[in-house]
């Protein structure tokens, strides 16, 4: 049965899904009601709670709610009309109860006398046409509290056409007289009579007209009968003057079934008839779930009293006679009256009673009509105050935080002088009906003043699958106007092109749904925007399906406004409009009838800032105009203007409102320009400047002073404590040099090319010389250092293609960062850096202190500016616990909000940067959006309990522009935790976190919430990045093992595990976990878990292969002398195990375009090595009595193998027998990828002063290298098998062996002895090296990397003791490289670089030029580019740096190479001063360092470097391309030598040092 003819309490879960799906309730939680069998009786005990235990959320269970207890309403209502009905015995008026039958059925049978048979169906027919109703599809349905809602009557008399009414509303009931010019209304279902045939149809419609309209003029009062709404309650499924309408086949058919006037009145009364009864009207029943046409057919009686004065009127009324199938007409006339709500034959007893009160009705009639001519004056309404309400609140100025929706059709050209109110509103898109608005229309008007993005429907509605990453997905539309169009354009060359109503239903109704919920549920928050639509000419179905969209949307219109000049269009809009909100409703959201002019002038008057244009400084020290247009195209850059913030209109801003701002400020918000500008203008109190401030001012200025090291691209560093004023100190430097340099904040969700792109053109802005531009301020706050690097990159590069010369920067890049340790990050890089702390110097606290009594005095509470009172006492902890534990003294700790404070305490202590969204938390406290209040004006402060008011801070993030929640502070969250948890420990509070389905449900701020809870589970601490040290785990997770255990730890991982999406990095950490609390099986069952999820990311293989490295050191620690050889064979098998997990690793990092991972082969040697080393101890294989493996070795390197293993060993023999090469091939790899880059981080160590090796990170790789290969080489040394081999492979073997033993063995290796602060020994050790090598190198041909090792030992040596008896001349290294570049197949890139070593031009060797020594430095040089751009991949550029090994130096041979490390023995100072020595290019000035390096000429073409080998020109690579100067120029530099080729250092323009740029690492 239909779910609208039972009882609630009667419904199965079909029926409350229906009933769900009829009040808009959302499909998914529909679903999910329906999949939990929610009946009738379980629908009545749903509350708030349980519907939020399925992800509803607050808008939703509020209109559950609402629609839930109008429809128990409803159904009790009707039951008492029910019972009233049933009692009933007579006629009882009935005309005030809107659900009860017309008539008794004493009455229906009168009327039947009255129309014959063809009344007869009529009753069955209502039960047909409800079955037929019942088994119709959704669109038919309609909901209990739907059928309730009143609907207008057509205008008595009018023929407008616009007007609708909607199916499934009621009239008012039935009604009698009134005052005879008020009509009255009868109603006819007329639902089986429309489908008759048309003599049928004409007798049965003539019939009710005329009997209607008869007892009508009979009365003298106006009336309307109507055909298609219901008029009974008998059929169940219909209410009394419902409207249904009916199918209409022929217009004709209704308008001459009226020519029966002419047999049914007598023949006086026929032209007064036809003058009284009005022609038929068709108004259109409108339904948003069918596009079945139906009408209600009305007929209007007018009895005027200069017509029908002293005359009654009797009729005849057809009858259609189903026999002879003709309409045959009474004997006798009958003469009708309105009886209350019926017309009714007058009595023979009361006929002279009726015809002599004629004269007393006529009076009556004429004094009504009198009455109503008199002319009534209309009070107009105050249309500017209405528009001032809607749009903001009725406030004195506009709220410029909202954003605009805006919804328009086609604009007039003569409008497009008054649209200019829409320049000056924040609108976020624009859905444009007009096709050709970009050629004559608003679009073409709007793009004039602002950048724009257009689109069809179907993009932007499609936009979000683009694949974009969360934080970008919506980016471009905050910052640039989205155009909509949604009929296509007419000067579009494609296929977009304009349709009509019908094609547009079919085709693109859809596309408008998507991209309105997509704004609505993904994009902005509810309360943060207003839909305005603007009808500026007729409106179309398609703009009033886009309401009733927005409408079911936003669930209402309270922030929907309407504005319309005219009124005719405004009503057609507003009949349409009414199938999904009454037409009162509409009323009150709409303007209609104000010239546009006037709402133009009146909105601008309203705006918060004058429409005065913004400027900027120009190098001729005069100002340019920067109009919003040219604006907006940087989206990238927040720009700072010189007169930032002056068209604010001051006087508009109450005493109220400036306190607000800075009270805002001393809470704990980021400075605004507001800020600055209300000091300035002494409107508010001054800013106090700290000493850093004035610090970073002098950095500024020197280097704007430019100098010999001039940079095109400079930086200068403010690292801050968190709260101490960092951010706000750069800004201030921002705000003071806004009127002699271009300052702008960079925008981090925007990629650095887009920047660089932005910042270029933000530079050359109405510049008329490039090179005499003015330096830009760019502000980069909390940046990722990769970021930062491949933005100076990009600018570097950007500004090196341009031919100018400048004598100061082209960009500053002020980088402001939070670290908990400024002071060392300061130290490391002191000249270009400042450190923000704390710590106040005796002038600024005097400064802090004068400020908090100025506050005070204002009636500034001090517990509301918590920060700034912090900040006077320097952030003392014991202030900060007991100013925590005050605040806190009488909270409830069972509450809601405090529940929420404890859970943003817990993402703000242990994730930097962290908030929670204005949104999750209404929602989390449960605030719904349609809570009663009188204005829209909605405070979320007002629902918090006066602690949570205290410590919450709100902020309005700048990529996602969504309003969110923090704690004021880092260390007053960590007291909130620690003190608000009680016993509880934070282990169980993030468990209940993960459990609150609200929050991770909730639509808004999703992607940066849920990355919030990643970073709290997996997120770890780097020194790096400002932290105070580097850990294994996630803060918060070592706190937990730590504070509570590990159990704990892995509990509330795997939740989070479960709960996000069964994330595969999570696996991992919980696989790290284990393996480090020795929970080895688990560990693996972990990572292969997460190896399930991503089979090819080298990471996650990493980590498998660290479960079984860890399991198998711990298995070996941990072995006794009972071990079996079973367990034996155990643990070789875990340790093959991880070398393959490793190996796997390797493989996967090759495919790895956009990282470098090498813990593959890291990983691999350590088991290797370690696996080695277990086996020299297991018995089998015993030590010789000289101390050697000889066993071992002959093991490993042989087919022999022992017979106590042969058989139980079987499956392991030829897997360990691998073990030597696979370690030689990863050592080998290690070697060369060290070659590459500078990575060892404490050289500066001594040997004992070991390093804690930690999984993520390896300090001293070369240190770590060369004592892995002696390891590795120890165990393959034996005496015996060399004996035994007589000169063989396995002899070879030993030889090199004992290489490595000595330290050599690989580039890496041997290049490490040039780090060793004894000379002498390292040069010792090498001549020993040497030793192992064959007399003769020529005769006995050695392999490739033998001969590598071998040629770089002698270049090595001769750095360290150049008069050594072992070295050989270079022109016989020069012989002995020939196969490099002779033979036609691979050799490692080390065989490349040694080329370019030995074949650079040497004064004494190249006495003649030869062209074919070009030749090997040609093909060396290419090579080397093609294995480094192989070896980069894709990796971010500030890893790409590439380490010079060698200089030029000013001897001949050998003597001419210079290592690195003698450069750096020769500068003076700490390792940090060395470094800055090296990257601000000083290290060039030092006296000691020319005298030995040899500077080459060269020449630039097109910022190009060049330099002459032998004959043939070569390019060189500078470090940054900014140190070639622009031109054509003669240069001369210091010759590098690095596996990327030759590098440039130190360029200068020769013969003229004035213009110089210098250039270091």
């Amino acid at each position: 049965m239909d779910y609208r003819t039972l009882p609630v309490n009667k419904w199965d879960e079909s029926h409350v899904q229906r009933w769900l799906e009829s009040i808009g309730i959302k499909k998914e939680y529909v679903e999910k009601l329906y999949a939990k069998k929610v009946t009738g009786p379980a629908l009545m005990e749903l509350d708030e709670s349980s519907l939020k235990g399925i992800g509803m959320n607050g808008d939703q269970i509020h209109m559950l709610i609402r629609k839930r207890k109008e429809l128990l309403q409803l159904q009790e209502n009707a039951q008492q009309s029910k019972h009233s009905s049933s009692k009933a015995s007579d006629g009882t008026d009935t005309q005030t109860d809107p659900v009860r039958p017309r008539n008794t059925p004493a009455q229906k049978a009168s009327s039947r006398d009255s129309c014959g048979p063809a009344a007869a169906p009529s009753r069955d027919d209502r039960a047909s046409t409800s079955g037929r109703r019942q088994s119709s599809n959704n669109s038919q349905l309609q909901g209990i509290d739907e059928v309730l809602e009143l609907s207008n009557f057509r205008p008595f008399g009018s023929q407008n056409t616009d007007f609708k009414y909607v199916k499934g509303r009621v009239l008012a009931p039935e009604s009698g007289v009134n005052d005879l010019i008020t009509p009255c209304h009868e109603y006819k279902s007329f639902a089986t009579a429309a489908e008759l045939n048309k003599n049928q149809l004409q007798s049965k419609f003539a019939c009710e007209v005329i009997r209607f309209a008869s007892a009508c003029m009979n009365i003298r009062t106006n009336g309307t009968i109507h055909f298609g709404i219901m008029d009974s309650v008998e059929d169940k499924g219909w209410k009394h003057g419902q409207i249904i309408g009916i199918k209409v086949k022929e217009r004709e058919h209704y308008a001459d079934a009226l020519d029966y006037i002419e047999k049914c009145f007598s023949e006086n009364e026929r032209d007064i008839a036809r003058q009284c009864i009005h022609p038929p009207v068709f108004v259109e029943v409108i339904s948003r779930d069918s596009q079945e046409q139906r009408f209600v057919v009305e007929v209007d009686i007018e009895p005027t009293s200069s017509l029908v004065k002293n005359r009654f009127f009797e009729v005849y009324l057809p009858k259609y006679n189903e026999g002879s199938r003709k309409v045959i007409l009474p004997k006798d006339p009958a003469l009708y009256q309105r009886v209350g709500a019926k017309s009714e034959p007058v009595k023979l007893n009361s006929l002279a009673t009726f015809i002599y009160g004629l004269q007393d009705r006529d009076a009556q009639r004429e004094k009504a009509e009198l009455s109503r001519a008199e002319v009534h004056t209309e009070v107009s309404q105050n249309l500017g105050r209405k528009l001032s309400i809607l749009l903001n609140d009725g406030k004195s100025y506009m709220d410029d935080s909202l954003r605009y929706i805006l919804v328009t059709n086609k604009c007039e050209k003569d409008d497009l002088n008054y649209i200019n109110f829409l320049m000056h509103l924040n609108i976020f898109c624009v859905f444009d009906f007009d096709e050709d608005s970009n050629v004559s229309g608003l679009y073409s008007k709007y793009k004039e003043h602002h950048a724009t993005r257009s689109y069809f429907l179907q993009d932007f509605s499609n936009e979000s699958k683009t694949g974009n990453p969360p934080t970008q997905k919506h980016l471009c539309l905050f910052d640039q106007t989205s155009w909509i169009f949604c009929n296509g354009r007419s000067d579009f060359h494609g296929d977009e092109k304009p349709c009509d109503e019908n094609t547009w239903i079919r085709t693109k109704k859809k596309y408008l749904k998507k991209a309105i919920t997509r704004i609505c549920d993904e994009i902005l928050p509810k309360r943060s925007f207003i839909v305005l639509f603007l009808l500026l000419s007729p409106v179309q179905k398609p703009l009033v399906d886009t309401f009733q969209e927005f409408y079911t949307e936003m669930n209402g219109t309270e922030y929907i406004v309407c504005i319309a000049e005219s009124r005719e269009n405004y009503t057609k809009w507003a009949n349409l409009a009414q199938a999904s909100c009454s037409i009162e409703t509409l009323e009150q959201c709409s303007v209609v009838g104000m010239k546009l002019s006037h709402v133009d002038a009146t909105i601008q008057a309203m705006l918060p800032s004058t429409a005065q244009p913004r400027h900027l400084p120009v190098s001729s020290r005069g100002l340019c105009t920067l109009p919003s247009l040219e604006e907006e195209k940087l989206f990238s850059l927040e720009i700072l203007c010189v007169d930032q913030c002056d068209d604010i209109k001051s006087d508009l801003l109450t005493e109220k409102e400036k306190q607000e701002i800075e009270q805002n400020f001393y809470r704990g918000r980021k400075i605004i320009w507001e800020n600055f500008w209300l000091a300035d203008k002494r409107l508010c109190g001054e800013i106090i400047e700290r000493e850093a401030c004035k610090d970073a001012s002098k950095l500024l200025d020197d280097i704007l002073r430019g100098s010999k090291l001039n940079y095109s691209v400079a930086k200068l560093k403010i690292f801050h404590h968190p709260g101490s004023g960092g951010s706000t100190i750069a800004r201030q430097v921002l705000w003071k040099r806004r009127k002699d340099l271009r300052c702008a904040v960079i925008k981090t969700s925007y990629s650095p090319a887009t920047v660089c792109k932005h910042a270029l053109a933000f530079r050359d802005y109405e510049e008329k010389e490039n090179s005499h531009c003015l330096p830009v301020l760019l502000l980069i706050e909390d940046y990722d250092e990769d970021y930062l690097e491949e933005l100076k990159y990009e600018l570097m590069d950007a500004v090196s293609t341009r031919k100018i010369i400048s004598p100061r920067p082209y960009f500053i890049l002020m980088c402001c960062r939070r670290s908990n340790d400024p002071e060392r990050l300061c130290k490391a890089s002191p000249l270009d850096t400042i450190a923000v702390t704390h710590k106040l110097t005796d002038s600024e606290k005097s400064l802090f202190t004068t400020k908090l009594e100025k506050l005070k005095q204002k009636d500034v509470k001090p517990e509301f500016i918590l920060t700034f009172v912090l900040m006077c006492e320097e952030f003392n902890e014991m202030y900060v616990r007991n100013m925590v534990e005050h605040i806190l003294q009488d909270i409830d700790r069972s509450s809601r909000d405090t529940c929420l404070m404890r859970y943003v305490a817990l993402l703000n202590f242990y994730v930097p940067n962290s908030y929670v969204s204005l949104s999750h938390c209404e929602a989390f406290l449960g605030l719904g959006v349609y809570i009663e209040r009188k204005s829209r004006a909605y405070d979320f402060k007002s629902h918090l309990s006066e602690q949570a008011r205290m410590i919450f801070i709100e902020l309005r993030e700048s990529t996602t522009y969504i309003s969110s929640v923090q704690i004021i502070h880092c260390l007053v969250a960590k007291e909130i935790l620690h003190q608000l948890s009680g016993n509880e420990p934070q282990s169980q509070l993030a468990m209940t976190l993960l459990q609150e389905k609200t929050l991770f449900d909730n639509r808004f701020g999703r992607d940066e919430f849920i990355k919030f809870i990643r970073d709290l589970f997996i997120r770890r601490a780097r020194r790096s990045r400002g932290d105070n040290t580097d850990t294994l785990f996630s803060p918060f997770i070592e706190h937990v093992c730590k504070a509570e255990d590990c159990e704990k730890a892995i509990a509330v991982l795997k939740a989070a595990y479960e709960l996000l999406g069964k994330d595969p990095f999570f696996a991992q950490q919980l696989a790290r976990l284990h393996y480090n609390n020795e929970k080895f099986k688990d560990a693996e069952y972990w990572a292969g878990v997460a190896k399930r999820h991503l089979p090819n990311d080298s990471y996650i293989l990493d980590t498998e292969g660290q479960v079984y490295r860890k399991w198998f050191s711990f298995t070996v620690d941990k072995m006794t002398q009972e071990d079996t050889p079973e367990s034996i064979i155990r643990k070789i098998e875990i340790a093959l195990k991880a070398i393959e997990c490793f190996r796997a690793a390797q493989q996967a990092a090759k495919a790895e375009r956009d990282s470098m991972n090498n813990a593959g082969y890291f990983g691999e040697v350590e088991v290797g090595c370690r696996l080695l080393k277990f086996l020299s101890t297991v018995h089998v294989f015993r030590r010789s009595p000289e101390g050697e493996h000889s066993e071992l070795v002959k093991y490993l390197i042989t087919d022999y193998i022992p017979k106590d293993i042969e058989k139980t060993w079987g499956r392991l023999h030829s897997r360990l027998k691998g073990l030597r090469q696979n370690l030689y091939r990863a050592l080998e790899w290690i070697s060369e990828d060290l070659s590459y880059f500078q990575t060892d981080k404490n050289q500066e160590k001594d040997e004992e002063d070991e390093i804690v090796e930690k999984e993520e990170q390896i300090y001293n790789p070369r240190k770590w290298l060369k004592r892995q290969s002696e390891v590795y080489a120890k165990f393959f040394i034996s005496a015996s098998v060399t004996g035994d081999s007589n000169g063989g492979p396995e002899s070879q073997l030993i030889r090199r062996m004992n290489i490595y033993k000595s330290g050599g063995g690989s580039v890496t290796n041997i290049l490490s002895f040039l780090t060793d602060k004894k000379e002498s020994r390292s040069a010792e050790k090498l001549e020993n090296i040497l030793g192992f090598y064959t007399e003769n190198p020529i005769r006995d041909k050695l392999e490739d990397n033998d001969l590598i090792n071998y040629i770089l030992c002698h270049i090595t040596l001769a750095c360290l003791a150049p008069g050594s008896a072992k070295l050989l001349p270079a022109q016989t290294l020069r012989e002995l490289s020939a196969r490099f570049f002779k033979e036609k197949r691979q050799f490692p890139a080390s065989a490349h670089f040694l080329l370019t070593l030995l074949y650079w031009p040497d004064e004494a060797l190249d006495k003649e030029p030869n062209p074919d020594k070009d030749e090997i430095l040609n093909s060396a040089l290419q090579t080397l580019k093609r294995l480094y751009d192989i070896k980069m991949k894709d990796v971010p550029t500030r890893k790409k740096r590439i380490y010079t090994h060698f200089f030029l130096g000013k001897g001949y041979g050998l003597g001419k190479i210079v290592h690195k490390t003698k450069i750096d023995k020769l500068i003076s100072g700490s390792l940090d001063e060395r470094r800055m020595k090296w990257l601000h290019g000083t290290v060039w000035n030092i006296a000691k360092i020319r005298d030995i390096l040899k500077r080459v000429s060269g020449w630039t073409k097109d910022r190009n470097l060049f330099i002459r080998g032998h004959v043939k020109e070569f390019p060189i690579l500078p470090l940054h391309r900014d140190s070639v100067p622009p031109g054509n120029e003669n240069v001369t530099f210091y010759l590098g030598f690095s596996f990327n080729g030759l590098v440039a250092f130190n360029i200068e323009v020769e013969n003229n040092p004035a213009v110089s740029r210098t250039q270091g690492i």
